[in-house]
């Protein structure tokens, strides 16, 4: 093999790794910037699982019962098809819905108008329990996103569990009595 041969070979290998370097950083990029791959800024934030007062199964005692949503990033996230649960099973599922970035949704248990603040199960009984429970949030993948536990033997449920909004032991945002 020939200098010229062997420096137009060496050449020809510096321009295809050039090539892919290249290639490999534009699809980093283009995978930073598809959002299925941002990382959620989507929480529960806050929960009020005893509503005030008597449960007597009235709109307003099932409409102060509610669990708060939080967008803690800049910009909006749609919740279509993201379901909020509790250990029992009861399932709200978002239905074309956008949270606003660095908004929070409350979404109550009984009946009302939906708004951009304030969403509502139209269930006719409470839903979450007011001595122990867990409300996970999942998005429209059935991925885990977040869950809040409260009350006795919540340290047996997966996924983090901070008490935000929970519990007799932690009162930051805990409004039940």
């Amino acid at each position: 093999m020939s200098v010229s041969t062997s420096v137009t070979a060496r050449r020809m290998v510096a321009a295809a790794l050039a090539a892919g370097a290249l290639v490999g950083s534009a699809s980093v990029s283009a995978s930073a910037a598809d959002p299925r791959f941002d990382r959620s800024h989507v929480a529960i934030s806050r929960v009020q699982s005893n509503a005030p007062g008597f449960d007597d199964r009235s709109a307003r005692s099932l409409n102060a019962e509610w669990v708060e949503i939080t967008n803690s990033g800049r910009r909006g996230v749609n919740l279509n098809g993201w379901t909020l649960k509790d250990k029992d099973g009861n399932r709200y599922t978002f239905r074309h819905y956008t949270l606003a970035g660095r908004a929070t949704v409350r979404v109550h248990t009984g009946y009302g108008r939906d708004t951009s603040r304030d969403l509502f199960q139209d269930r006719r009984n409470e839903v979450w329990d007011n001595r122990s429970d867990t409300a996970t949030l999942r998005n429209d993948r059935g991925r885990f996103v977040d869950s809040v536990s409260w009350g006795r033997h919540h340290d047996r449920n997966h996924g983090r569990d901070d008490h935000r909004g929970h519990g007799h032991d932690d009162h930051r945002g805990h409004d039940g009595r």
